[in-house]
């Protein structure tokens, strides 16, 4: 692993990981081999993060057939906003952009457990500072894992990956110099989110006689809803079962205490055992937590923000189907006072070309998205029963475990 010089061993962060492979199977096609693009490595310093984007291709847009830049999280950003300010991309359901690194809660944590060193034992302070360190490390993987399947999405994408900025985002070696936005415009932006959210609201009243398009707009609205609260209850699940892992801890420890105590070797033995089970009791709880944040709490997190995407799909076709709408009264009005008819005809014309190519696209969008979603669903929920299975047959060989040692 790298180590940037910026951090100490007080720091107690694992800086550098190789982000896991088995999330992108979820929701990437890996069949087509043509364009492959992984974070290779990332680097964590203290306020950013270094991802190595590594590409292999067979494109002929490409001058290398495999090479490798850096890129940093402001850069991810940089490539979503341009696919979602390009017009010609309206139709398509762009992925969701990679959420922002914090490890900000870890870190806090982790400076907590440096001030509490006295008042723990030194067992105790080991256990909690490598507990506190695998969440950091889980949190980590996570984020690369995250920025890893927004490119190989685009990557996946006949049309998308195909886009200019994404193949300099790709290839360009230096750094893009994309730098965070100003007040200015960031007040802007926010501007435009109003406007923008008070449009959604008026388009949501627009009669679509469409009734793919009607069913899709019906179900994304209650699958958002369900799937966002679902999503706040795995979370709950997973500190707690996280909760109960860091207690076994404290348990552990003064049960020991309490073998230390004893005067007779045959009591303190039993004391150190069951200490013993209490420490693998906790490891097998802490994977139960991991699993299921894993398999069931990121699928919920990542096909809420992909479900946004297609709400924002569908309000982008009913803008078209609003606009198509009024250049045919702009056109009946131009008829009825006979003035400035062949204009009105071009843009009702164009109007109507723009609404046809953007449901055609949007249509098939959404069909791949309702499989790409079924499939991940039934694959993650299959493994994380098979994983909770095997578990649950882990925790009751070492309570039988435990009955035969203190009955000995």
């Amino acid at each position: 692993m790298m180590m940037d010089e910026s951090l100490t061993a007080d720091d107690n962060v694992p800086p550098a990981v190789e982000p896991s492979r088995d999330r992108r199977r979820d929701t990437v096609d890996l069949t087509d081999s043509s364009l492959l693009v992984d974070i290779s490595d990332a680097l964590s310093e203290r306020d950013k993060v270094k991802f190595t984007v590594h590409t292999k291709t067979t494109l002929s847009e490409f001058q290398r057939p495999e090479f490798s830049v850096v890129r940093q999280h402001e850069e991810f950003i940089w490539l979503h906003d341009r696919f979602s300010e390009t017009a010609e991309y309206a139709g398509y359901l762009l992925p969701p952009a990679p959420p922002r690194p914090d490890f900000d809660a870890s870190r806090d944590k982790l400076q907590k457990l440096g001030e509490g060193e006295g008042i723990l034992t030194k067992e105790e302070f080991q256990k909690l500072k490598q507990e506190l360190e695998a969440e950091y490390l889980a949190t980590f993987k996570k984020t690369v894992a995250m920025h890893e399947i927004f490119l190989q999405r685009l990557a996946g994408h006949p049309v998308l990956r195909a886009d200019v900025n994404y193949r300099v985002f790709l290839e360009y070696e230096n750094d893009l110099s994309v730098r965070q936005k100003n007040k200015r415009e960031r007040l802007g932006g926010l501007v435009r989110t109003i406007q923008e959210s008070v449009d959604k609201r008026l388009v949501s009243s627009q009669n679509d006689s469409d009734e793919f398009f009607e069913t899709e707009r019906k179900f994304l609205l209650e699958f958002h809803v369900k799937v966002r609260d679902a999503t706040v209850r795995a979370d709950k699940v997973v500190r707690a079962q996280k909760n109960v892992a860091e207690k076994y801890i404290k348990i552990g420890g003064c049960v020991a205490d309490v073998g230390g105590l004893e005067e007779a070797e045959s009591r303190k033995k039993i004391y150190i055992k069951f200490s013993e089970i209490l420490e693998k009791e906790r490891k097998l709880e802490a994977r139960v937590a991991s699993d299921a944040d894993l398999k069931l709490a990121d699928t919920l997190r990542y096909y809420m923000r992909d479900a946004q995407a297609a709400k924002d799909l569908l309000y982008r076709r009913l803008r078209k189907l609003a606009d198509y709408e009024a250049a045919n009264k702009n056109l009946e009005k131009a008829r009825a006072k006979n003035k400035e008819i062949q204009q009105a005809e071009e843009a009702q014309q164009l109007a109507a070309d723009q609404f046809e190519n953007i449901s055609r696209v949007a249509k098939q969008e959404l069909v791949d998205f309702r499989n790409r979603r079924v499939a991940a669903f039934k694959k993650n929920l299959v493994e994380l029963a098979e994983l909770e299975i095997k578990h649950s047959k882990a925790q009751l060989q070492l309570l039988r475990s435990c009955i035969d040692n203190l009955k000995a």
